[in-house]
């Protein structure tokens, strides 16, 4: 019996170092915590060195886990790749694609998009993780990732798929309350609902006449009793009357057409957040990369579509 690194065990150890625990990792691999514990100790055993701290709360890698861990993801995207190759050879997409995109964002247009693209290529799995902050573009976790504005990174590729404007919302229950902001500096007056997420300035929004070509804008710090890092929280707030809310065109425009929400300062703008397909340069021939953004492209097009005609 061989006592070296079996190949079967890269993927098995990489997906239990990048779930962080037994527990998640059992639940990703569909089996008990106590087979994963198992299976990691044979690994341990056979190798002769401790792979991974173990205590009660928390796992960790120990030096000899973590060079596993980086020599076993690079070994498996470079088998990935040569996958990729082969497939562009057969001419259709295989393999595994993961993707990453925003917890409200995801939910709502990204897994539904997904659903049908899997319908049209059935020979690629799919695997979608939300999360409020997203990975660096710089982390090999994901082969694309779904972001708001366009990175400044030129390490990767960015290829935008939508045109996105944030809004000034409310319901109209709360303006009937308290009264139709006409100025920015209005604002200030106002209840807000305030969402933390990335690295985006926390409180402050920046606003801009649309016929005010000068940049300069004008920056109001918002305040209220009621703030999230998650976006569809936050939409279900405004429509219970706590407040002004800005977010995405794409997660309020339902509720602006069907009158449960109100847009505020309508003439004015704020930050673009246009949507774009993040992935590494080296994916840029990849079939699986190449055909998802361009369904995705297509998809958020029919929707961008479907909004102007209303």
């Amino acid at each position: 019996m061989s006592t070296g690194v079996q190949p079967g065990e890269l993927s098995f150890f990489v997906l239990l170092a990048t779930c962080g625990s037994m527990s998640s990792a059992a639940r990703e691999l569909g089996i008990s915590t106590a087979a994963v514990s198992q299976r990691l100790a044979h690994m341990e055993s056979r190798l002769g060195i401790p792979l991974v701290n173990r205590t009660t709360r928390r796992m960790s890698l120990t030096p000899d886990g973590e060079t596993l861990f980086e020599h076993a993801r690079r070994i498996l995207g470079e088998i990935a790749d040569l996958d990729q190759l082969l497939s562009m050879s057969k001419g259709r997409p295989t393999g595994l694609l993961r993707v990453n995109a925003t917890l409200g964002f995801g939910r709502l247009h990204v897994a539904p998009a997904i659903s049908q693209y899997v319908l049209s290529y059935p020979e690629v799995d799919v695997q979608l993780q939300l999360s409020v902050n997203p990975p660096a573009l710089t982390d090999d976790q994901f082969d694309v990732c779904i972001r708001f504005g366009e990175p400044s990174d030129t390490r990767v590729i960015a290829k935008k798929l939508a045109t996105n404007r944030r809004v000034l919302c409310a319901s109209p229950k709360y303006l009937d309350a308290n009264g139709v902001p006409t100025q920015p500096a209005d604002l200030a007056r106002h209840k807000c609902i305030c969402i933390r997420q990335g690295d985006e300035a926390y409180g402050t929004w920046r606003l801009q006449r649309f016929r005010d070509s000068s940049g300069r804008g004008e920056s109001v710090k918002v305040r209220g009793n009621l703030t999230t890092n998650d976006g569809e929280i936050a939409v279900n707030w405004a429509l219970d009357g706590h407040g002004i809310l800005m977010r995405a065109e794409w997660d309020v425009r339902r509720y602006i057409d069907s009158g449960r929400l109100v847009e505020v300062l309508p003439q004015f703008r704020t930050p673009d957040a246009d949507i774009y397909a993040v992935y590494p340069q080296h994916q840029h021939q990849s079939a699986r990369v190449r055909t998802f953004v361009d369904f995705l492209g297509s998809a958020f097009e029919r929707f961008v579509a479907s909004n102007d005609r209303h």
